[in-house]
């Protein structure tokens, strides 16, 4: 059975983290029943940058520096959750270092993070608590809403959604956790590969029996992974760049969520490791690296 018992959502009151969390966090807790932890870390004056230069922090700024956000806190999204069982936590420390500690202590489920970079630049970094929780972190983590596509307050929908697989020990992971969450929500499943020709080798142009034999290939393996998982996914076989291929296919299927495999271990692992960065950046769609 596939659950969803706990959803860590780290928020620093901007905007862009509302915005993700309304789209996101009230859908995946109705539906599974969870628990929502709201976690707001509190950085230190000289990392947030609030204190003024040579000035050192009283006792008293920094309590009401401490109540100010508790009260933030206590009122984030209240609405949207109404009805869900949610916890709201104030600690200090390191965001990303803490994050992380937390998931792993109170056997979190789901991180929901949004990328924190939008329009043109979203495609060129990512915020480095971002980068930070998905390289630490060994639960699911769910990015990259990116909302400049989406009217404001549109729920998550999951119509389609993408496996992209690259093939390597955890594809069979990240195709299950896809299947039992398309199952979850009735979700059209189709799994994607990439075959990373690069186009500036004479081989990709001279060698159509390698390219034949390597895309056979790829094919076979799909179709002993899927035996093994139990799926009967639609394939989107791709060749050229992984992340662009991966977003091309997004794009084109419409789909509404791309799921990419990560170790048993933290850290992103596989031929993905340099790509799933890029995958994020580039998805039209949010992203769950599991």
């Amino acid at each position: 059975m596939f659950s969803v018992h706990r959803i860590l959502l780290p928020i620093d009151f901007s905007e862009r983290c509302l915005e993700a969390a309304r789209h996101t966090v009230p859908t995946l807790a109705k539906h599974f029943g969870s628990e929502v932890v709201v976690l707001h870390v509190l950085a230190p004056y000289r990392e947030c940058g609030t204190a003024e230069p040579g000035l050192i922090p009283t006792e008293e700024s920094t309590a009401a520096r401490k109540a100010e956000r508790r009260r933030s806190l206590d009122l984030f999204l209240t609405e949207e959750l109404r009805g869900a069982l949610v916890k709201r936590v104030l600690m200090e420390g390191d965001p990303a270092h803490t994050i992380v500690e937390y998931a792993h202590a109170e056997n979190s489920d789901l991180i929901v993070l949004p990328t924190h970079v939008y329009g043109p630049f979203r495609r060129l970094l990512l915020g480095s608590v971002t980068s930070k929780v998905l390289h630490d972190a060994d639960c699911a983590v769910w990015t990259g809403v990116h909302l400049e596509k989406k009217p404001s307050g549109e729920p998550l929908t999951l119509s389609h959604i993408l496996c992209a697989i690259d093939l390597g020990p955890h594809s069979a992971k990240a195709l299950d956790w896809a299947n039992r969450l398309a199952t979850e929500f009735g979700s059209k499943l189709t799994i994607a590969h990439v075959v990373a020709l690069d186009p500036r080798t004479e081989d990709y142009y001279f060698a159509p029996e390698w390219r034949k034999y390597v895309t056979d290939r790829a094919k076979d393996d799909i179709e002993k992974l899927q035996r093994i998982v139990g799926t009967h996914a639609d394939v989107d076989l791709e060749t050229g760049d992984i992340s662009k291929s991966v977003s091309f296919a997004a794009e084109n299927l419409k789909a509404d969520l791309v799921v990419i495999g990560r170790g048993a271990t933290a850290g992103v692992l596989g031929r993905f490791r340099m790509h799933a960065y890029a995958i994020i950046r580039q998805s039209p769609c949010p992203v769950v690296s599991v």
